[in-house]
């Protein structure tokens, strides 16, 4: 196997493994304030929002010391330790305790921000500035298939329930366990960087990757990661980045949390609400598979850069913002047990909502895939301390987003997504003509990125 072809098969690998523990974990944040609602009139008084908020705010704070963590463990044990503790707070769910559940919440938001800076390394790793927008692409789409999995079984295992019974959440969780572990283990497939790094990356891997004895090495490759991180979050591309990160935190907690519970609220949507959940997950997992697979694609054929499929992005989440005003009642976020009979500005449509679904995904997909592109381009060389500040703004803003989630009705939760991200678009497209001018200048083939 040529080194190329075993780069091609660690970003597939890769993206397999999370594939398999986001499938769990996605569907398990789907569904977890529908199945918590279910539980309250017991003595588990746990929120799935304040989970979440709980979740990213540990996150985002844990992203100033990832990379020292990768540079110290190594990027592959990394993510295996990290997938054993997201299979810890999905079992949670099986027997759940409000000590365990917020417990867990703490855990998994340090281990996120390890699995998600190895990851950002390992991808950056085995990619060049030709290959990394078509390994991006090819990463999301196999990640974020995992959301149809998940999503596909609760649609057929909740048909025509109104409530989720003892026994049903012990088979669904015992089931996602099992399948985040499964994940886990197929880390160890990915090949060594030492295998797969060609003879001019040896210096700039072993940097980064490199394995050593010696405990004085490890501790100054950690130090060095940690001000790396400090000094590259005040530079000019990554201050602008971070509006466009920012909103993709507060548009991951709408999609993935936030409006599988407005669904599931909707009492005019009859036996079919709750599994209606399930479907809109799968349509927000297909626009993510379409997207993440048309923009991998074609990277190649793309002279006109990045911009064009951010653009894309807004206009499509703006679409969906809109029906989904109109279609949603205003007190679907935050709506007892009993669901709300609330009605917009038009009768409830499950076409409409899953539709919306469906741009949601699609929407997402252009701005993540187009930021790991750019983020892996701008920093192939500071790949873990980059990707880590990526993983902190977006995760912050996912935080603070689950938490007004909370008390905020759905036009306003809706509305700061839009001011973000019309002011995110703008700040992209500034990094990307600048990225494109230094390219230029220094005569590379731009259409290939």
């Amino acid at each position: 196997m040529s080194p190329e072809s075993k780069k091609l098969f660690n970003v597939i690998i890769l993206g397999v493994s999370f594939m398999f523990i986001f499938t769990a974990f996605q569907t398990c944040g789907n569904i977890a304030q529908t199945v918590i609602t279910n539980l309250n009139n017991t003595d588990f008084h746990g929120s799935g929002y304040t989970s979440m908020s709980i979740i990213y705010g540990v996150f985002s704070a844990s992203n100033l010391l990832s990379p020292s963590v990768v540079a110290i463990v190594g990027p592959q044990l990394s993510m295996v330790v990290s997938g054993i503790f997201y299979s810890l707070y999905i079992a949670v769910f099986i027997q759940p305790a409000t000590w365990a559940f917020y417990t867990a919440s703490v855990f998994i938001g340090i281990a996120a921000a390890v699995l998600w800076t190895a990851q950002g390394n390992c991808l950056t790793v085995n990619s060049d500035e030709n290959t990394i927008g078509r390994n991006s692409g090819v990463f999301w789409a196999l990640l974020q298939s995992s959301l149809f999995f998940g999503n596909l079984y609760i649609y057929f295992a909740w048909q025509g329930k109104t409530h989720i019974s003892e026994s049903d959440r012990r088979t669904v969780f015992i089931a996602l366990t099992v399948i985040s572990l499964v994940g886990t283990v197929l880390f160890f497939l990915i090949r060594k960087q030492e295998d797969t790094k060609a003879p001019e990356e040896e210096d700039s891997a072993d940097e980064t990757l490199g394995d050593s004895s010696s405990a004085q090495n490890k501790m100054t490759r950690a130090v060095a990661a940690f001000k790396k991180s400090i000094k590259l979050s005040f530079t000019k591309e990554i201050l602008l980045l971070s509006v466009t990160t920012a909103y993709t935190g507060l548009e991951l907690t709408f999609f993935s949390g936030v409006y599988g519970t407005c669904i599931g609220a909707v009492n005019r949507f009859g036996s079919e609400e709750k599994s209606l959940i399930g479907l809109s997950g799968i349509f927000i997992g297909v626009g993510e598979i379409l997207g993440g697979g048309i923009f991998g694609l074609l990277s190649k054929n793309n002279r006109f850069g990045r911009n064009p499929v951010v653009m894309l992005g807004i206009v499509v989440h703006f679409i969906a913002f809109y029906l989904i005003f109109f279609n949603m009642p205003n007190d679907a976020p935050i709506a007892p047990m009993e669901g709300t009979d609330d009605v917009a500005y038009m009768m409830p449509s499950k076409e409409v909502a899953i539709f919306c679904s469906f741009l949601l995904g699609l929407g997402d997909s252009c701005f993540n895939t187009q930021l790991l592109s750019i983020l892996g381009f701008l920093y192939s060389e500071d790949s873990a301390p980059a990707f880590a500040i990526f993983k902190f703004v977006q995760s912050i803003c996912a935080a603070v987003a689950y938490f007004y989630s909370n008390y905020f009705l759905l036009q306003w939760q809706l509305l700061i997504m839009v001011v973000v991200g019309f002011f995110g678009t703008i700040t992209f497209f500034t990094v990307e003509w600048e990225a494109a001018a230094a390219v230029g200048a220094r005569g590379s083939d731009y259409s290939s990125i």
